[in-house]
Parts: C-alpha cells; structure tokens; sequence
C-alpha cells in the first residue's frame, strides 16, 4: 500500500493504506479523529463533511490518493477547546439531540461563516440543505448559525 502525506488539523500525519480508501475511514479508523461521522455513505446526509483547503467536502466520498497536500480541518481542528463561535452556539441554542449530524452540520455552517459573515437565511438555507438532521433540529440550526455570525462579528471566526 502506498504511504500518504496528510495534512491534518495543522499537523503532518502519515498513513499506509489503499489509495481508494475514503478519507472519512482514514481519519476515523487510521487516524483515530472521531468527530467525524458515518452516515449514508453516498455523500448525501453530510454527516461527515470535513474541510478541504476550507471548502466543505464529504468525506465518505473523497479518496484519500485525491486529497494531496491540500489541508483537511476536522471538527476536531475547528477549534479543540470547543470556543468556536459555532460551537458555543450549538449549545446555548440546544442544537443537538442525538447529535449524529452535528459534526458535519458544524463543519458546513463554519465554512459558510467563512464566505459570508453575515448570512441570511436563504443563504443559510442554501448552504445547509446537503445536511440532513433526522431529529429535525433546522430551525434552532439556522438560529445558531445567526448567533454565531453575531459572536464572530465581534471576536472573528477562526
């Protein structure tokens, strides 16, 4: 098997496995980066959208022989200590229930933040509709994504 260079959460990491494998199971089985989760398998649920160069990608679908150089941030990489203005407002808006999808949830609001501080809500619409929530959380979603908007308006979204 071929060893892959990765660029992880800011840090170089190594891997020996098949050039086919997606990265959503090198970065769960090889790498041990948990946050990211199984869904659906077909990248349609976005479960487990993690970042590519800041772009979100679903990782179940995204070899890891196409990934390259190119830095991939994790939920874990959002923000370790969990100070993200995101993830600061999933909590105080009771996003999660079962919390399955709220990684990739997150990942996909943060990369939105990013393009567009100021979202309305049909950009936030726009942009979270590959992330499906069974529990049905998408209005306190979308009330986090303008709360945080809001906190990084006067600190910065990292």
């Amino acid at each position: 098997m071929p060893l892959y260079h990765l660029k992880i959460n800011g840090q170089s990491r190594s891997v020996d496995v098949a050039a086919d494998t997606p990265l959503l199971w090198v970065l769960r089985d090889t790498l041990n980066l948990l946050g990211t989760k199984y869904g659906c398998g077909m990248g349609l649920c976005g479960a487990c959208t993690v970042h590519l160069n800041g772009a979100p990608v679903r990782s179940c679908q995204l070899p890891v022989s196409a990934i390259g150089n190119t830095p991939v941030t994790t939920i874990e990489g959002l923000d370790p200590a969990g100070a993200h203005p995101l993830q600061k407002a999933w909590c105080d808006h009771d996003v999660p229930q079962c919390g399955y999808c709220q990684s990739g949830q997150i990942m996909s609001a943060a990369a939105l933040l990013k393009q567009t501080p100021a979202p309305t809500d049909p950009e936030i619409d726009a942009a979270m509709a590959g992330n499906l929530c069974r529990c049905g959380t998408y209005v306190r979603i979308r009330a986090a994504i303008k709360d945080a908007a809001l906190m990084a308006a006067k600190g910065g979204v990292s």
